[in-house]
């Protein structure tokens, strides 16, 4: 799509950066680890005495976790240590609590003993101003340790555009009401719901009826208040399929409607050139809109950003054929065997089998026409499973 569009950086707080995308690259504030520390608990000597025969010596206290570098007496001295502890000055080796016998404040040395052992040294992680995370690194539970590690309690992400979501269909009932047998329970908006939170965007969720007026007033107030609109629903040729005469009526200029590819045709695509407001209206069976959502918003979004869309290569496990003329959005589901990833093509009942999407962590594409993929081909898949 043409119409990639930045959404500026913002600065958040560590703790709410968890899914969101880093804008600027981070650097150590220091070496790492700080200083060389103790890896295990036990004492802190010098090796020159163990190798001068020593193997009897005097504690002359404690270096625990947190305090200050103290000074290693030479001739046969110790000090206690702690993991994370500061290696006294004069000391380069730690021997473990469990290869000495303690007499007192007198250890001796019971197993063989080599220089250095059990020391994390200085800057052995990193240096002072190496990068550590790049712009575009999605933020999980590992970048949060090392964000806090290095000072970050404020953090550069990619700006989020303001999104409101629409069902659509007087057929449609909230998940707590039981349904009539000719209703079914909304789930198209929960499921784009929870595939924005995932990306740290909370939208506006709402229903429309399939009443044109009703759409029209809540479609006008959606384009003042939004950067982008998703809507599920009412973009096909029915008789109620009224959203995009509305759009039009609105002045949203239609940039397409109807793609060559199944699921997911009737897509419709198009911007308020005013308010600067894109419009993703998906067909409403739930694997078109779940598959439209991720071919295009997703990939729209991650392009302002400045990143690539995500894609998986793998390893087709059986072959996919594709006799139509429209381009074929097969589910996979991937697994990896013997070094590879592997992608199983997922059987599927209709664009409205929802429950396929839960066994499949992706879609792949099927050229129209096209000579059957074979199995062992080398193909791409578009995840939508966080776990890949």
């Amino acid at each position: 799509m043409g119409e990639a569009r930045s959404f500026g950086v913002e600065t958040i707080p560590l703790a709410r950066a968890s899914g969101r995308y880093l804008a600027e690259p981070i650097t150590a504030d220091r070496d790492l680890p700080p200083y060389d520390r103790a890896t295990m608990d036990g004492i802190a000597i010098s090796y020159e005495d163990l190798s001068a025969g020593t193997r009897r010596f005097i504690c002359m206290g404690m270096a625990a976790a947190g305090s200050p570098t103290q000074h290693l007496r030479q001739g046969g001295h110790c000090l206690e240590i702690a993991t994370g502890a500061v290696i006294p000055s004069g000391a380069d080796t730690v021997v473990p609590y469990e290869d000495v016998l303690r007499d007192g404040e007198i250890f001796r040395i019971q197993a063989s003993v080599r220089k250095g052992q059990n020391i994390h040294p200085q800057g052995s992680d990193t240096r002072l101003g190496s990068i550590l995370l790049k712009p575009g690194t999605r933020i999980g539970a590992a970048e949060v340790a090392i964000l806090a590690s290095v000072g970050h309690g404020n953090v550069p992400v990619y700006g989020l555009p303001r999104i409101t979501v629409f069902s659509s269909g007087d057929e449609l009932v909230p998940v707590e009401q039981v349904p009539l047998a000719h209703q079914v329970r909304s789930s198209n908006v929960h499921a784009l719901e929870a595939a924005l939170s995932s990306l740290g965007i909370w939208p506006d969720c709402r229903h429309l009826s399939d009443e044109p007026g009703q759409i029209r007033e809540a479609l006008a107030a959606a384009l003042k208040m939004s950067d982008a609109i998703l809507l599920s629903g009412g973009v096909s040729r029915g008789r109620y399929d009224h959203i995009p005469e509305v759009l039009d009526a609105l002045g949203v200029t239609k940039l397409f409607h109807r793609v060559a590819q199944r699921p997911g045709k009737p897509f419709w695509f198009g911007i308020d050139a005013n308010a600067q407001c894109l419009v993703f209206s998906f067909p409403g069976n739930p694997v078109s809109t779940f598959l439209n959502y991720h071919l295009y918003f997703r990939d729209w979004l991650f392009r302002g950003w400045g990143l690539n869309p995500p894609r998986i290569d793998a390893l087709l496990a059986e072959p996919l054929s594709n006799p139509s003329q429209l381009t074929f959005f097969s589910l996979v589901q991937l697994k990896e065997k013997d070094g590879f990833i592997q992608a199983i093509p997922v059987s599927i009942n209709s664009s409205g089998d929802f429950l396929s999407l839960s066994r499949a962590d992706g879609f792949t594409s099927v050229p129209p026409a096209s000579t059957d993929l074979k199995a062992g081909a080398l193909i791409s898949v578009i995840p939508y499973n966080p776990l890949w």
